[in-house]
């Protein structure tokens, strides 16, 4: 009895993990870029300005050292209208939308990108935490021209990874992936950058949505081995305590 009260408990933890790590808070704040200063659908500013033209993000900075950069924060509804600060490509490559839709970032990796930053706060040194985010490789309307290898370069700290690389043909679009990294705290307080990278092409514009951080929690099958394997030890140790006995 004491055994199957121990792996019953066991399996109540691991579905508590499972509960937490869904549940689990992001740490970033307007991951999903639907708050802005001055509106969306323009050139992102490094600072919050009265240019009619620009805007910033709410709790991010987007900065090439002079200014905001040929970064964007583009409506879904119209990015591929003439509507759109930037116009990007749709016909015959199967646009589509994030899977948050909204607001989401665009940078030019070959065109002054600017890298886009948040200080995070409320972080654990020598935790590890979840990054994952929805990426994709769009082009701009009125050129032509593959684009290969185009990825995010992110920094969290004193740590960098990359996002898995993507390519388009001319006039193609990717698709929305979703990225997962996992970083390790140093401190209470980190920097959290995204810098578009990739080869030349003909203006590839990296996309980016739902950022999200979270503190990274065992998976469900990390418990039910821990189980078992208490399991075990907790039916070995009865087995000496009734060889003992009968002794």
């Amino acid at each position: 009895m004491r055994i199957k009260s121990l792996l019953l408990s066991l399996s109540a933890i691991a579905a508590l993990s499972a509960g937490m790590a869904h549940a689990a808070s992001n740490l970033v704040s307007n991951g999903n870029f639907e708050s802005t200063t001055n509106g969306t659908n323009k050139q992102l500013s490094s600072s919050i300005t009265n240019d009619a033209d620009r805007s910033t993000l709410t709790g991010w900075t987007s900065s090439n050292g002079n200014d905001g950069g040929y970064n964007f924060v583009l409506n879904s509804s119209i990015a591929t209208t003439d509507a759109s600060a930037i116009w990007l490509k749709s016909e015959n490559n199967n646009w589509a939308k994030s899977a948050n839709g909204g607001n989401f970032f665009a940078s030019d990796s070959q065109y002054w990108p600017g890298v886009l930053s948040q200080t995070i706060t409320g972080l654990t040194a020598g935790s590890k935490y979840t990054l994952t985010f929805d990426t994709a490789l769009a082009q701009q309307v009125g050129f032509n021209g593959a684009n290969s290898n185009n990825y995010w370069q992110v920094v969290f700290g004193n740590s960098t990874q990359n996002s898995s690389a993507l390519s388009i043909a001319s006039g193609g679009f990717s698709g929305w992936s979703t990225s997962s990294m996992t970083f390790t705290a140093t401190g209470a307080t980190q920097v959290l950058s995204f810098l578009a990278q990739g080869s030349p092409g003909a203006p590839p514009f990296l996309l980016l949505d739902s950022v999200s951080l979270t503190a990274a929690v065992p998976e469900p099958s990390t418990w039910g081995m821990m189980a078992v394997g208490l399991g075990l030890v907790g039916f070995a140790t009865r087995r000496r305590t009734v060889a003992r006995a009968l002794n």
